[in-house]
């Protein structure tokens, strides 16, 4: 098939379902998803198109919300491994709350082998996730249903969340950038979202890399709020992510990239079977840069030390910061947080 017959394809499939994964495009026009992604950055420079989370949407200045059915189908292999790797931060017995969304749902589904876990949820998936998991307690918000993602959202969700304190805030949204930090194409999702995020001590948002870089309508979550961003590794010539990554890094954002060798950092603590950490056992110091990997980003900011050595991102060459909690360790600087196997 010609160049011009597979964007043709590509736009037709597009105008006909709203959006439509690379891997959904690839697998129709028959050619690997490295030509596909060729395809749709060239139908995005025309304008016919735009690429968003994984796959490309209808064109549009904002990026407009898809329902339940169309974002379940992109970029499932990327929240798949961002969802393993979030799993990896959870203890026994936490308190933590999870927002709506698709790679979220992932998350729950990971989060039933956990005992003695409470989940505080707006969103149905994550409470159909959980139902038959005996050893996690799910609460759930009150307010209104809102079918197009299977989330309570209102005055009812939101006044329900006050006076909650949780260890931690799971969200996913519709974007993410450096400027704006999180965001969603819907008032009434923002609004419980930054509920969501009031109750907790800790915030990790859960994004794949076609979202970096996207700006939506309403902002959930400031990016001098975000604690955390677990997100998988941007291909090769995605510059826009690699650069959006870079920038949330410099804001101190620490960021985990899922799909490396390496698994959740458990602080060196061996796991059963069930993922849980074994009874009795006493974590270990890591020294400093153990357990961690830098993410290439291409660039101008990404420079050399004396040696040869590249600077670490989210520390300019010469500072000497370190990220709070973690003694030596640049602000901002990507950790993996998988476990080390051992």
């Amino acid at each position: 098939m010609f160049a011009a017959e597979r964007r043709q394809l590509i736009l037709e499939m597009v105008r006909a379902n709203g959006a439509v994964s690379l891997r959904e495009l690839a697998r129709v026009v028959q050619t690997s998803e490295v030509t596909v992604r060729r395809d749709v950055r060239a139908l995005e420079a025309e304008g016919l198109l735009d690429r968003r989370h994984g796959g490309a949407v209808l064109p549009g200045g904002l990026s407009r919300e898809s329902g339940f059915p169309q974002k379940s189908h992109l970029a499932t292999a990327e929240k798949t491994a961002i969802a393993d790797l979030a799993a990896g931060l959870v203890e026994e017995g936490e308190a933590v709350v999870v927002g709506a969304g698709t790679t979220t749902q992932e998350l729950a589904r990971r989060l039933a082998r956990v005992p003695g876990l409470t989940v505080v949820t707006n969103s149905l998936l994550v409470a159909q996730a959980l139902a038959h998991a005996n050893r996690v307690e799910v609460v759930m918000t009150g307010g209104t249903l809102r079918g197009s993602n299977y989330a309570l959202v209102g005055s009812g969700a939101e006044q329900s969340l006050q006076g909650l304190r949780v260890s931690r805030a799971f969200l996913s949204g519709s974007g993410l950038t450096a400027e704006r930090g999180l965001s969603t194409s819907n008032m009434l999702s923002a609004s419980v979202d930054r509920a969501l995020v009031q109750a907790a001590s800790e915030v990790v948002v859960l994004a794949d890399h076609g979202k970096l870089g996207t700006d939506t309508m309403f902002q959930t979550v400031p990016t001098d709020v975000i604690t955390r961003l677990v997100t998988d590794e941007p291909p090769p010539g995605d510059d826009r992510a690699a650069a959006e990554l870079q920038a949330l890094a410099d804001q101190g954002v620490r960021i985990a990239v899922a799909g490396s060798t390496k698994g959740p950092d458990t602080g060196g603590r061996p796991r059963d079977g069930a993922g849980r950490p074994k009874e009795g056992h006493r974590p270990r110091q890591l020294a400093e840069g153990e357990g961690r990997r830098d993410l290439p980003l291409p660039g101008p900011r990404r420079t050399r030390l004396p040696g040869g050595a590249p600077a670490p991102y989210g520390r300019p060459t010469g500072s000497h910061g370190t990220d709070e909690g973690q003694p030596g360790q640049p602000p901002g600087r990507i950790a993996d947080l998988a476990p080390r196997r051992r």
